[in-house]
């Protein structure tokens, strides 16, 4: 038995063969606090509500450990509200909602010249993140239980992952919530094909129970492409994915997405145009999801950045979604760039729940940044809404304000702590 234990541990170094010489260690912190006003944000307002104010932030610290065959990252955060403590005293506040997490924990093992296995707590950011992102503006992040494959040779890069998924540690049965995925698996395959042009490949099997007291898990698969394209005048990137198999109430899943944005390098200042389509259901009575679901993609990216759409199987009605945009970028210097962006909303298609015509109405963005040093930003932005009567419809508010509005000022700060050679 000694012998099998010595024969095992010895073969299991000389396969991973993790090297402890010439490591570096680091530790990085984020602290990011974001005060917000919302009067439209998310859901919209009316004359008897009063507009909210609410100061968030995060506060990460990430340690590195990293040899030429081993990495090791640990991430810790607490995120919290100001003000949200749910204890106090006539000698101070304390106690509150628990709000520190592991947001990242994972090893990534070289094998030889096989690859890369990361196994653990880490994220998960592809292309666009369309599909599977880290939801930044989302002051908890995203980060995924997974192991992922990864070797890149050449112009190539490939990635392939899966998860498995409890909410405790049963004895028997393999229960979970019937709106979070219960298995996650993944391959990406990107090409180089020029310094101009790379494209890539994902596919994505995602499985869910029926309900939380059933074994069975229903795929949902997707496949599509991402491509990007850029020189010294010009940027464009375009995704196409179709969506198919079984959604968790058993129903023939077709879906699709389609996503593309083109920038104009223009010196100074950069217009840019974009057009998004989301796939939506027509007819409710055909037992087939035409809903295109984004996974875990990002969603403050995408529809509009006062998060009307998030969910888009509640937020329009399984109706899809269409966003026509435009934005113009202003650099006035290394430090501060000004972005403006105006946004044009529809539904993709109408149903028995939705309203009867599609349009839904404008936003528009105006962000500034200032980049006041290379560990800190300042961040401010000012959006409004401008409903139609469908929108008024779809989000269940007859009287809403003819006039959204959301401001927000967001001070970033990431320094590294400490960088040394062990």
């Amino acid at each position: 038995m000694n012998f099998i234990k010595t024969f095992a541990l010895v073969a299991g170094i000389s396969i991973f063969s993790i090297e402890l010489a010439h490591a570096q260690l680091q530790i990085d912190a984020q602290y990011r606090p974001r005060f917000e006003l919302r009067d439209g944000y998310q859901k919209l307002a009316s004359p008897e509500n009063t507009p909210s104010t609410v100061i968030s932030q995060r506060t990460r610290l990430s340690l590195t450990y990293k040899t030429e065959n081993l990495k090791l990252v640990f991430s810790p955060q607490d995120v919290r509200v100001w003000g949200d403590e749910t204890l106090s005293s006539s000698t101070g506040v304390y106690g509150d909602d628990a709000s520190l997490t592991l947001f990242e924990g994972y090893a990534a093992i070289k094998m030889r010249n096989v690859g890369w296995l990361s196994v653990g707590r880490q994220q998960l950011v592809y292309d666009n993140q369309r599909l599977l992102s880290a939801r930044n503006w989302n002051q908890n992040g995203l980060a995924y239980d997974a192991l992922v494959y990864k070797k890149e040779w050449n112009n190539w890069n490939v990635h392939a992952g899966a998860s498995w998924n409890n909410t405790t540690e049963p004895t028997s049965d393999n229960y979970y919530l019937p709106d979070r995925i219960k298995s996650l698996n993944f391959a990406w395959l990107q090409h180089q094909f020029s310094e101009s042009f790379k494209l890539s490949f994902s596919h994505i099997a995602s499985g869910k129970t029926k309900t939380d007291s059933t074994n069975r898990i229903y795929f949902k698969q997707t496949t599509g492409l991402y491509g990007v394209f850029a020189n010294d005048w010009i940027q464009g990137q375009s995704n196409f994915y179709y969506q198919y198999g079984k959604n968790n109430q058993n129903q023939n899943i077709s879906a699709w997405l389609f996503d593309v944005d083109v920038v104009f390098k223009a010196g100074t200042i950069s217009p840019g145009i974009g057009f998004n389509y989301l796939s939506g259901d027509g007819d409710l009575s055909n037992n087939q999801d035409n809903l295109f679901d984004v996974l875990y993609g990002a969603r403050h990216r995408f529809g509009g950045h006062m998060d009307y759409f998030r969910n888009y199987a509640s937020h329009t009605q399984s109706g899809g979604l269409v966003d026509g945009y435009a934005y113009i970028n202003f650099k006035l210097n290394d430090n501060v760039k000004i972005t403006n962006t105006g946004h044009y909303f529809w539904l993709a298609e109408t149903n028995a729940n939705t309203p009867k015509n599609k349009d839904l109405g404008y936003e528009n963005e105006l962000a500034c940044q200032y980049k006041f040093n290379k560990w800190g930003s300042l961040k401010t932005g000012y959006l409004f809404f401008l409903p139609t009567d469908n929108m008024h419809q779809l989000q269940g508010v007859a009287n809403a304000n003819d006039y959204q509005q959301f401001l927000f000022i967001e001070l970033t700060i990431t320094p590294t702590l400490f960088s040394n050679n062990l």
